[in-house]
């Protein structure tokens, strides 16, 4: 079958290789250049299948009514107006709130970590079959606390990752400045920590355009820097889509058996202009990029700081720093007031947890920062969709919110599986109808 993907970050690429996998003709439309030029581009660079809890829990509400006025808050709602292009937003924030619960929070818990170790797995695949190098750290992730009363909650987490076949371990100041020496700088202040060692980190960049060379050395079409213009749909199948090359400005229209949409936040309003509407609303994310001055001092294992709820990885000789969402439209400038403020905190508490070891100054300083924002594709319950939809012809994959990394590949796996008629071999709820498993007469597994 001929298929057509629509992006081409990690969801797409992975998608792409997978179709390749299973005999497809595949083309790929992306309005960048290259891979993995938006929200693929400089994320946390975490695989954390341990580290994946929903932002809806029962506290959220409280913590976001107390972070509106803080420019460097973790997870800041920006809202818009209600009677223009943010009843989306609106929209979204109710759902959230239905799932700011115990019992919502355990099910999307549940799902999340299916789907995390399905894709660790394929992730594992792609690299022993490829060869891929992306500057990958097989150490685990540490999340280390500096306040008692939070360290308090860390063993409830633990225990709800634990009953999901998750080895997330509670560990004491002591042993968690031997898994990571690097934390000594500041060890009079870390009260405790949790550490799974199955976890990893790498560059998601890398990875993405590395596995796009693979696909076109396998015979995929990649249309750099075209616009998706429309789903052209009718009698309720799409039948082709347009695009525009924006050097030229010329449009055409490309036909396929099946068409997937893997664009982020994008989707969405591609997605709604057929009348399938899924609640995927952006969230802006920030990352820093830093040159490490001391290697001998600098982390191998990736981290997560509970204070202000941001991650660090060691890519190379770099160390990035992310985290912090704003849900607050499709707004991508660096350079406002509000922006600023949440890149100079990334770079401060780099300096505060690793003092010395990276240069975290700033260009008016003399210093030459890597600062970045891209939007997460979030849903309300942080899980994507990823499956058919009810148009024919046309399937989604998208809204993977801050763990497009960590589900990645096996996002991409499924989709490629779901196209071919089989269900995957993972306790996930797709999206749309799914083929079912049922035993054949010869005794085998097959899709009904």
């Amino acid at each position: 079958m001929k298929i057509i993907v629509l992006g081409a970050g990690i969801i797409g690429a992975t998608t792409a290789w997978h179709l390749l996998e299973s005999g497809h003709e595949v083309i790929v439309v992306d309005r960048q250049a290259d891979a993995a030029l938006e929200t693929s581009f400089a994320n946390a660079a975490q695989i954390s299948v341990s580290y994946c809890e929903p932002w809806a829990n029962r506290e959220a509400p409280w913590k976001a009514l107390k972070w509106m006025f803080s420019k460097e808050a973790p997870l800041l709602f920006r809202p818009q107006n209600p009677f223009g292009k943010g009843f989306a937003q609106y929209s979204w924030g109710l759902e959230f709130l239905a799932n700011c619960n115990d019992a919502a929070f355990e099910r999307n818990v549940q799902q999340l970590v299916a789907l995390g170790s399905y894709s660790h797995a394929a992730l594992k695949d792609i690299v022993a079959a490829t060869g891929i190098e992306y500057n990958r750290l097989e150490k685990g992730i540490a999340h280390y606390y500096v306040d008692e009363k939070s360290f308090a909650s860390a063993a409830s987490a633990a225990a709800l990752m634990g009953k999901y076949g998750v080895n997330r371990r509670v560990v004491s100041r002591e042993e968690l400045l031997n898994i990571e020496p690097a934390l000594r700088q500041i060890g009079d202040k870390i009260v405790g920590g949790t550490y799974t060692a199955s976890d990893e980190s790498g560059d998601a960049r890398v990875f993405t355009q590395e596995l796009v060379k693979r696909c076109q050395a396998r015979g995929a079409q990649f249309l750099w820097k075209h616009d998706v213009v429309q789903l052209l749909e009718q009698g309720g199948t799409v039948q082709s889509v347009q695009v525009r090359d924006r050097d030229t400005g010329l449009s055409r229209t490309l036909n396929a058996d099946h068409y997937v949409v893997a664009m982020g936040s994008y989707s969405a309003p591609l997605l709604n202009s057929v009348g399938v509407r899924l609640p995927i609303y952006p969230g802006k994310g920030y990352s820093a990029t830093f040159k490490i001055l001391r290697p001998e001092l600098a982390p191998m294992v990736s981290m997560l700081d509970d204070s202000v709820k941001c991650a660090m990885s060691r890519l190379g000789d770099t160390l990035r720093i992310a985290g912090t969402i704003e849900v607050g439209g499709y707004d991508l400038s660096l350079d406002t007031p509000l922006a600023r403020a949440r890149c100079h905190m990334l770079a401060r508490r780099v300096e505060e947890v690793l003092p010395g070891v990276c240069d975290t100054r700033l260009p008016e300083q003399g210093g030459d920062p890597q600062f970045w924002t891209g939007l997460r594709p979030a849903t309300p319950t942080n899980i994507p969709y990823i499956g058919k939809t009810k148009v024919g012809k046309l399937w989604v994959n998208a809204g993977h919110g801050t763990l497009g990394w960590t589900h990645g590949a096996g996002s991409g796996k499924a989709m490629a599986e779901l196209i071919c008629g089989h269900r995957p071999d993972m306790a996930f709820n797709f999206y749309g109808p799914v083929p079912q498993k049922v035993w054949s007469p010869a005794g085998k597994l097959k899709a009904a």
